[in-house]
């Protein structure tokens, strides 16, 4: 059947992609969980703010939210302490020691009390002299140390800044750091920051060796509580998609940076677009805010059901934008399996609402097909759209529509192969 030969050819261009990446069986899906930077940065003042500090009573009572508050059960495993846990200084023998006053009880200690409530405890580590923050780095010397002091602790992901080291320190210690990590025997998930101190772009940075080395990686700027930061992360990732989109995969990943919904400086509409972008780009979901008091809005965009299993489809390809428009209006995609997609129409425009109007053969989408289709934010569901008609979104100013697509009837010819779009063919749809 016309279908069996649609799978066959499928099959065939899918068996021919590179399978290469670091051998740990990890992040087969973006890491979801929680990171403690954005948020509360280098609080350690806990004297004056012991709510908010970076201790281990921050991260005991977010492991708390994320065990009752229906987070883990979505996915969001990992809880992660960045910058400014340790002591100033290392112990007589070398080690890093978490900071007695602010962790008197220990990583191991918490470590235990995360995995008991079924969650994955992560940690921050930098590959020079200092971290970004000016506690005791991770020079060459002490990789494999710091490597088994993590394991000994039960960590279960560790992020490796790159501040206070030479272009030479990363290139050696990024890969050492993976060995050693693979070498404890413990599962660690290994989140490098290499690429982002090299500009994020080849020639400097080499994707192909980056994947064989870490799960995923920060390629770009850190981001900040605005609006303006999340364009420019958005701006720099679709522009460079034909050199960032191949690289992406189960185990390996482009890491945009964290999710800041919940937070200051977002409106509601630039809340949802944010979850609905960093999920075309196959991102993860990191949240970086206060689960204690999130509100109810903030939440719900985070807590999307729909959105999370787009997120997590297991295919892992990274979507693409595929339409930019002169009225300011963009269109991302993002296939997954079972020959569904995900689409998102997005705003830049700053005025009112704006009515949309396209059909799917004009986004690409193969001639005979039919779809369900269903608006993640609001639920709706459309049937039987087919590729030809035209139909009209009202997109709100900085905000989303956000559709997800499965085909009730499969066209002959396959499409869903997005791996093999060559680059510089500017923003064509990327279906084959």
């Amino acid at each position: 059947s016309g279908l069996a030969v649609a799978v066959a050819m499928a099959m065939a261009v899918f068996l021919a992609l590179p399978a290469v990446a670091l051998e740990n069986g990890l992040a087969l899906t973006p890491p979801m969980g929680w990171l403690a930077w954005e948020r509360f940065r280098c609080n350690v003042d806990c004297q004056a703010d012991p709510q908010n500090c970076i201790s281990e009573r921050l991260f005991f009572e977010m492991a708390d939210r994320l065990a009752e508050d229906g987070w883990r059960e979505l996915g969001y495993q990992y809880i992660n302490i960045d910058d400014c846990w340790s002591a100033k200084h290392r112990d007589p023998r070398g080690r890093l020691v978490p900071d007695p006053e602010r962790f008197p009880s220990g990583i191991k200690a918490l470590a235990d009390y995360v995995h008991a409530k079924g969650l994955k405890l992560g940690i921050y580590g930098d590959l020079g002299i200092y971290t970004c923050g000016g506690y005791p780095g991770t020079t060459l010397d002490h990789v494999q140390e710091d490597a088994q002091t993590f394991a000994e602790w039960g960590v279960d992901m560790l992020k490796l800044d790159g501040c206070y080291s030479s272009e030479e320190q990363q290139a050696k210690g990024y890969p050492e750091m993976a060995r050693a990590l693979n070498a404890t025997g413990r599962p660690i998930v290994y989140s490098c920051s290499w690429p982002a101190y090299q500009g994020g772009l080849p020639p400097k940075v080499n994707y192909t060796i980056l994947a064989e080395i870490c799960n995923l990686w920060r390629n770009y700027d850190d981001i900040e509580d605005s609006w303006d930061s999340v364009l420019s992360i958005v701006d720099w990732f679709f522009t460079n998609q034909d050199v960032l989109q191949p690289a992406a995969g189960p185990g390996h990943w482009n890491d945009p940076d964290m999710l800041i919904i919940g937070n200051f400086g977002l409106s509601y509409e630039q809340s949802r677009s944010q979850m609905a972008l960093w999920t075309v780009m196959a991102a993860p979901l990191l949240m970086s805010t206060d689960l204690r008091t999130i509100s109810p809005s903030a939440k719900e965009i985070l807590q999307n059901r729909l959105m999370i299993q787009i997120n997590q489809d297991p295919l892992g390809i990274q979507g693409r934008r595929i339409v930019k428009e002169k009225s300011h209006i963009e269109v991302f995609l993002r296939p997954l399996s079972q020959a569904a997609s995900a689409l998102v129409f997005f705003s830049r425009r700053t005025d009112m609402p704006f009515r949309y109007t396209t059909s799917l053969a004009k986004l690409h989408f193969p001639e005979d097909a039919v779809y369900e289709v269903q608006d993640v934010y609001s639920g709706k569901i459309i049937s039987g759209l087919k590729t030809g008609d035209n139909f009209s979104v009202v997109i709100n100013p900085s905000g989303v529509v956000m559709w997800y697509l499965r085909p009730t009837t499969l066209p002959v010819q396959p499409w869903h192969v997005v791996r093999q779009q060559a680059p510089g063919k500017g923003l064509h749809p990327v279906l084959l």
